[in-house]
Formats: C-alpha cells, sequence, structure tokens
C-alpha cells in the first residue's frame, strides 16, 4: 500500500478532539485510568453519530468484559460525571444518547476553583508584605494595636495592600510617618472611590502641590524637595 493511501485511510477515520483538561485533571475527579478509557470510546462512539453505545460495542474495543464496562459505566453515572437524556423524533421514536456535559462541569470547577485559592494565596502573601513594610518605614515592629488597625483596612474598609502601601508613600513623603496619617489618606481615597494605582496617581497630582523651577540652581544639587500634600487638612 503507497504511502498516499495509508494517510487517506487514515484521514478518513477521523479524530477524537477531546480537551487537555481531562487528560490533565481526571486523576483529581478519581477516575481511574481504565474508566478513562471508557470515556474515550464513549466519545469516540458519538463522534461516529452512535450516541448510546452499549457495554458490549465498548467492551469488544477493550481488553474489557462487558460485566467490567457495565460496572465502569455505573460507577461513573454514581459521581454523576454523565447522565443519559431521553428524546423523541418526528416519528415518535425514543433516542437515548450519554451525556458528558456533567463530567466537563466538574472539570472547569477544578481549575476555577484552583485559580481562586491561587488568588488567595496571593492576597495573603501580599497582605503579610505590608506588615513587613511598615515595620521596615518605622523602624521597629508593629504593636498589636497597629497590626489591628492595618488588619481592619484590609478586612473591614477594603483596601487593597497595593492601596496601602501607596497611602504609606504618601506619609513617607509628607515625613508624617503615623497610622493616624496614614488612616487619613485612606478615608479620603475611599470617599474619592480610589481603587486602583491608577486613581492614586489621579489623587496624587491633583492634590500634591507642584514645586516651581527657579531660576537659581540649588547649592546642593543632590538634595530634592518632595512635595507633598497634607491630607490631615480639612479641605474641599
Amino acid at each position: 500500500m503507497q504511502q498516499d493511501e495509508r494517510l487517506k485511510i487514515w484521514i478518513e477515520q477521523g479524530n477524537v478532539s477531546i480537551s487537555q483538561l481531562f487528560f490533565q485533571e481526571y486523576k483529581q475527579l478519581l477516575i481511574s485510568d481504565t474508566d478513562a478509557m471508557v470515556i474515550l470510546h464513549i466519545i469516540a462512539f458519538q463522534g461516529n453519530g452512535d450516541y448510546f453505545p452499549t457495554p458490549t460495542d465498548i467492551a469488544n474495543r477493550m481488553q474489557q468484559t462487558e460485566k467490567d464496562v457495565t460496572d465502569c459505566l455505573q460507577r461513573l453515572m454514581r459521581k454523576g460525571l454523565f447522565t443519559i437524556e431521553q428524546s423523541t423524533d418526528e416519528n415518535n421514536v425514543l433516542h437515548e444518547k450519554f451525556s458528558l456535559f456533567p463530567l466537563w462541569d466538574r472539570l472547569l470547577e477544578i481549575v476555577e476553583k484552583r485559580k481562586v485559592q491561587t488568588t488567595e494565596q496571593q492576597t495573603k502573601l501580599a497582605e503579610g508584605e505590608v506588615y513587613s513594610l511598615f515595620e521596615q518605614e518605622f523602624g521597629r515592629f508593629l504593636s498589636p494595636m497597629e497590626c489591628e488597625t492595618i488588619g481592619m483596612w484590609i478586612d473591614k474598609d477594603g483596601h487593597t495592600p497595593e492601596i496601602i502601601r501607596a497611602a504609606l508613600k504618601e506619609a513617607v513623603l509628607a515625613q508624617k510617618m503615623s497610622l493616624r496619617y496614614i488612616d487619613r489618606i485612606l478615608f479620603e481615597w475611599k470617599k474619592k472611590n480610589v481603587k486602583s494605582m491608577r486613581d492614586v496617581e489621579k489623587q496624587t497630582r491633583a492634590f500634591r502641590p507642584v514645586v516651581a523651577a527657579t531660576a537659581e540652581q540649588p547649592r546642593n544639587p543632590a538634595i530634592k524637595q518632595v512635595p507633598f500634600y497634607n491630607w490631615l487638612e480639612e479641605r474641599e
């Protein structure tokens, strides 16, 4: 048989299409390798138009008995990984088919849950870094009351670690290293719906006075005056 004829036969037989997600995660659903192979055969049958292959049909393609395949299908159904759907055609003939949508939903739930867990871990790590940054800038350990205050900014007021770090930066520039000053900054930002660093930049540009350039050069060019906005002053 010529190579092109062999390739033609291969192509004409078609392919079984299934997401890589199945191979990556079916173990998480406690699906055995044998059960996974049965699922693949069901998909292959459905790809050829047979939406409800019998255990005998599947067993004839595997090194499994009909009873083994039947037990496998029962396990998968008890786990809620597939359903049997019924429908009637125009001649009122009843048809049944395997639906694997419950399996796909469970696989997607695993991915979504993992993303949530990753986000939560990253958030907790960022929150922990906030406390370390405060201690670094203050040059000492935080008191229990100060830790509680920072915790309230995160848990009660809903400020992100990024926003809290930005408020700390404002306090450093203003040389007002107190939680009261930083709390005032966060209070003002919350009133103005500041939720991102872009919002922070808008606020600091709006309120931090711009130092006018002077013709006379400073005597010590290494010393740079940084303008700041006094957040403790009441302003409309």
